[in-house]
């Protein structure tokens, strides 16, 4: 049997239609992607992050995003990839807090050592002078 084609066009037209919206109500409803770009992103700034002189300086911020990366690799195993990405990013930006905390608790303890051999140079040029 033959169909003739001014019934043949709507019915191609209409399952065209009918593919594009399934095709967009899928993708609608596909999971969030793996966040790879942020998790690798946030395991550099954690491996930036995690030095001797952080760890003493700065340990529980350096902690806080340690922690925060490892929940964010669960959250990836788990499949909880808008999740995965809230953690990986609160975890670089630990991270950076951590390295910024470190570095500030280095610049008092280096101002405070300049303070005290200023000190200690104006008692020894006094003592001179007063001789």
């Amino acid at each position: 049997m033959h169909t003739p084609p001014f019934i043949r066009t709507p019915i191609a037209v209409l399952a065209l239609a009918l593919a594009s919206t399934l095709v967009v109500a899928l993708g609608g409803c596909a999971s969030t992607p793996v966040p790879s770009t942020q998790m690798a992103v946030a395991e550099a700034a954690v491996q930036s992050a995690n030095t001797g002189s952080t760890s003493a300086d700065a340990p529980r911020e350096l902690q806080l995003a340690m922690d925060k990366l490892a929940m964010a690799r669960q959250a990836v195993s788990s499949k909880d990839f808008e999740r995965a990405a809230q953690l990986a990013d609160e975890a670089q930006i630990d991270a950076q807090v951590a390295e910024l905390h470190a570095q500030s608790t280095r610049s008092r303890k280096a101002a405070q050592e300049s303070q005290d051999a200023a000190r200690v140079l104006r008692e020894e040029i006094t003592r001179k002078t007063v001789r």
